[in-house]
């Protein structure tokens, strides 16, 4: 059993999360921030790869003080649980996740992660080994369901959401396309990661609605069918 996965990203009209040197650019608009603040706290938790936490240092947080209360109302921590996938334990003591607002963080490491730094970073979070070289996704979502969590926001980057696809662990899809282009070929995109060779291989996915918001467009995709 894994919990629900939904891939939530905002890119350009050219496909890119962000500019060639990672810098984070502001691509959608107020209405599009609340409808992803309100999915982060619908959702038990809330999912970056370690390449997010150093290019921006998110600190993942649900924003609006509405959103905060209906959660506590709930009887829910203010925050979902807020989870890196870092296979060699790589994010910093100091990262804004690990500090600011309520509520649990989960590392998830690999056998090869630096056994001083788990150690500290114990301090701030629960760390999940799971793989050997690298974080197993499907090993680290059945823990994740083991803990109670069933509805996961994926936030990024490029190339744990292409795991994700890769490992047919993805439900939902839902893609903001704002109005600018980024370019370059080494911006990073929606799924990055190696990329599959045959189209027998390519995830399919079913558009679910789409709708005109801020500057751009929302497109809502469910997934048919996806590598296991």
């Amino acid at each position: 059993m894994r919990p629900f996965v939904h891939v939530n990203v905002a890119m350009s009209a050219d496909g890119k999360l962000s500019t060639r040197e990672r810098r984070q650019v502001r691509i959608s608009g107020s209405s599009d921030f609340s409808r992803v603040d309100k999915i982060k706290a619908e959702s038990d938790a809330v999912m970056v790869g370690i390449g997010t936490v150093l290019a921006d240092d998110p600190s993942l947080t649900v924003k609006s003080t509405a959103l905060v209360a209906e959660r506590r109302a709930h009887g829910k921590e203010d925050n979902p649980v807020r989870i890196v996938v870092d296979s060699r334990a790589r994010i910093p003591l100091d990262a804004a996740l690990l500090h600011k607002g309520t509520g649990d963080r989960i590392i998830a490491c690999s056998l090869c992660a630096d056994k001083e730094k788990i150690e500290a970073l114990s301090s701030y979070a629960t760390v999940i080994i799971a793989g050997e070289d690298v974080v197993d996704l499907p090993l680290l979502l059945s823990q994740l369901y083991s803990r109670g969590i069933r509805t996961l926001m994926l936030e990024g980057g490029g190339t744990l959401i292409w795991g994700f696809f890769r490992e047919g662990l993805v439900d939902k899809l839902t893609c903001y396309i704002g109005n600018m282009v980024i370019g370059g070929m080494q911006a990073p995109t929606l799924a990055d990661g190696e990329g599959f060779v045959t189209e027998s291989e390519f995830p399919k996915l079913s558009l679910y609605g789409f709708e005109r918001m801020d500057s751009g467009i929302l497109l809502t995709w469910t997934v048919e069918s996806c590598r296991s």
